[in-house]
């Protein structure tokens, strides 16, 4: 990978950008790495409520059991430059790239997110993602006859002024040397979906680590270590999800009604559900960059169901699973579709609960160590 010596002199930088990033290979190099501390939290006791039985989770649950600790060992053992693919495709933007430009570049290189370099100061600053289109949508959009001027006119630097209003928030991210449970833990602490890999000498940024690579690289390298028994449980006995106070979308409300959910509930994908209150779709945040992709952002008050019909490209679509299945089938068909969650349901398809990435990491990962990174 060639190295970023100052992306300033071309405001969309693209490095090695021969294939996307889970279609290819790991790294097999194994880097040496210090030995941490111990994290010292306390894991309390919580209670979810599934339909009419509750379930008690806490440090006493199988959980703690010592056959449960192998994949946390396993990602303490690796480190993040192990989880890089031998080819991937990175974008960088400056600054002072207008925000329909960097949008539109977004959906044409096919990527969720990108570094964002400040030439001023010589640094990465932050990242430009969906979220930040959402929130832009959801602030300036007033009618489909009024043309959103601060999608049109505006600076990644000056929405960053406007929106952030002097909290700027330092970049936050991981050395390659770091061990994959450091990144697992910051990903659900910090709740954010990207975690840029940068090489602490020359501060470039290698890779953008997510939780899907991270699941992945487990499940395919972790397949030589014994599985916890705990993999057998059902997703109702060991409560592992969102199954209280669903966000949900019909699908007769505008886009724009999305929108304000996903800002509001800090969610990052609704089930869509009919008149009867089945599930019949999954509206997620990388559904709303193509509203940019197609051009359609000045229009959000078209309905979900007609946006679901306009996308250009078949998606996750909307797959579920049930609180009788065992964890282990649901974490392989997560791997195996490559999505981000899964929606619970009830023989009759109504919505019962939302099954992440995060849910499952966290507790594969972290609260074998005692730590509830969910909750903190």
């Amino acid at each position: 990978m060639e190295q970023l010596r100052g992306p300033a002199a071309s405001q969309v930088a693209l490095l090695d950008a021969v294939a996307c990033p889970e279609e290819e290979g790991f790294l097999k190099a194994v880097c040496p790495r210090e030995e941490e501390e111990e994290e010292e939290e306390y894991r309390r006791p919580v209670t979810f409520t599934l339909g009419n039985e509750i379930l008690g989770l806490g440090p006493e649950t199988e959980f703690q059991t010592p056959d449960a600790e192998v994949y946390m060992h396993f990602l303490r053992s690796h480190c993040c430059y192990d989880a890089i693919p031998t080819s991937c495709k990175l974008v960088v933007f400056d600054v002072s790239l207008e925000i329909k430009k960097a949008f539109f570049a977004l959906v044409a290189n096919g990527v969720r997110a990108a570094p964002l370099w400040d030439s001023k100061t010589q640094s990465f600053v932050g990242m430009l993602t969906i979220t930040d289109f959402i929130n832009i949508l959801h602030r300036y959009y007033r009618s489909p006859l009024v043309q959103i001027y601060e999608v049109e006119e505006h600076k990644i630097e000056t929405w960053r002024e406007v929106y952030l209003q002097g909290s700027l928030k330092p970049l936050v991210y991981i050395s390659p040397s770091n061990s994959l449970f450091d990144a697992v833990y910051s990903l659900i602490k910090h709740k954010i979906h990207r975690l840029p890999v940068i090489e602490p000498v020359s501060g470039n940024v290698l890779h953008i680590l997510t939780h899907k690579r991270i699941l992945k690289f487990l499940h395919i390298f972790g397949s030589t270590i014994p599985k916890p028994r705990f993999l057998k449980k059902t997703v109702q006995e060991l409560c592992i999800g969102t199954f209280r106070d669903l966000a949900v979308v019909a699908e007769t409300a505008p886009v724009y009604t999305a929108l304000e959910i996903f800002v509001d509930r800090r969610v990052s994908a609704l089930p869509v559900i009919n008149d009867a209150g089945q599930v019949v779709g999954l509206y997620s945040r990388f559904d709303v960059i193509h509203l940019a992709a197609q051009k359609t952002y000045n229009n959000l008050d078209i309905s979900v169901r007609e946006a679901l019909r306009q996308r250009s490209v078949c998606l996750e679509g909307v797959l579920t699973c049930y609180p009788h299945e065992p964890m282990e089938d649901i974490i392989d068909r997560i791997a195996k579709e490559q999505v981000h969650r899964l929606v619970l349901v009830d023989e009759n398809r109504y919505p019962r609960g939302i099954v992440s990435l995060s849910d499952i990491l966290q507790a594969l990962v972290l609260t074998p160590a005692g730590i509830d990174a969910l909750n903190s």
